[in-house]
C-alpha cells in the first residue's frame, strides 16, 4: 500500500513559508518512510501588475520582521522591495513547476533556492533570467528550462496548482493537507513549529 500523502501548500515568495522552510525539511526527513511529501503552489500574488504602494511595502516588511523574530530565518532588509518592484509570484511558481516536470526530485531544492535568493540575496525572482540561473545552479539545462517555462503545459499546471489551493479553501500559507485512501485532513494553516506538527501528524497517522 502506498504511503499517505502530505501536501505542502506554499508559495516561494511567501515569507511565512520561508520561515517554515526548516520545519518542512525536518518533516520530509523524519517522516520519509511514513509519508510522501508533495508540493502545491498556492498562488500568493499571481498576476500582479502594479508596483507595491509604500504602505503595502511597509506592511510586508513588518511581516518579514515578524517571521525573522518567530523563526530565526535570515532576511536582508536593507533596500528590500525597491520602489518599482512588482510582487508577482506566478513566474517563481511556474519555475518550480518547470523543475517538477524536468527533474521532480529537485523540486524542493529549487523551491528552497528561490526562497533563499529572494529573502537573503534580494534577487528578483519574478524575473525569468534569475530563475534560469537558479535552475542552472542545480545542473538543470538552461535550454530545457527555457523551453518548459514558456510551454502551455507549465502555464496550465501552475494555474492548476493555484486552483487546487482555492478548491481546498486554503486561507493562508504555509498549509499542510494530509491525504490517505479515504479522506483529506487539514494539519495546519499558517506557520506552526515542528513539535506541534509532530503531535498532529502522529495522531493522524495512528488514529
Amino acid at each position: 500500500m502506498a504511503n499517505p500523502i502530505l501536501w505542502y501548500v506554499a508559495d516561494p515568495m511567501c515569507s511565512w513559508c520561508w520561515g517554515f522552510a526548516p520545519v518542512i525539511e525536518k518533516i520530509r526527513k523524519e517522516y520519509s518512510k511514513l509519508l510522501t511529501v508533495k508540493l502545491v503552489l498556492g498562488g500568493l500574488r499571481p498576476g500582479t501588475k502594479a508596483p507595491l504602494a509604500p504602505d503595502k511595502r511597509s506592511q510586508i516588511l513588518h511581516h518579514w520582521k515578524s517571521v525573522q523574530v518567530t523563526t530565526g530565518q535570515p532576511f536582508k532588509f536593507e533596500n528590500a522591495l525597491p520602489e518599482d518592484f512588482i510582487y508577482d509570484t506566478e513566474p517563481a511558481s511556474r519555475g518550480v513547476i518547470c523543475v517538477s516536470i524536468i527533474e521532480p526530485e529537485l523540486v524542493f531544492p529549487f523551491f528552497s533556492a528561490v526562497q533563499h535568493a529572494f529573502y537573503t540575496e534580494q534577487a528578483d525572482v519574478t524575473q525569468f533570467s534569475v530563475l534560469k540561473k537558479l535552475a542552472a545552479s542545480l545542473n538543470i539545462s538552461e535550454l530545457q528550462f527555457t523551453q518548459v517555462f514558456e510551454s502551455s503545459t507549465a502555464k496550465q499546471e501552475t494555474l492548476g496548482n493555484f486552483q487546487r489551493a482555492i478548491q481546498w479553501k486554503i486561507a493562508g500559507f504555509p498549509a499542510l493537507v494530509a491525504k490517505n485512501e479515504s479522506n483529506y485532513h487539514l494539519i495546519t494553516t499558517g506557520y506552526c513549529p515542528f513539535d506541534i506538527l509532530r503531535q498532529r501528524l502522529d495522531a493522524w497517522l495512528v488514529p
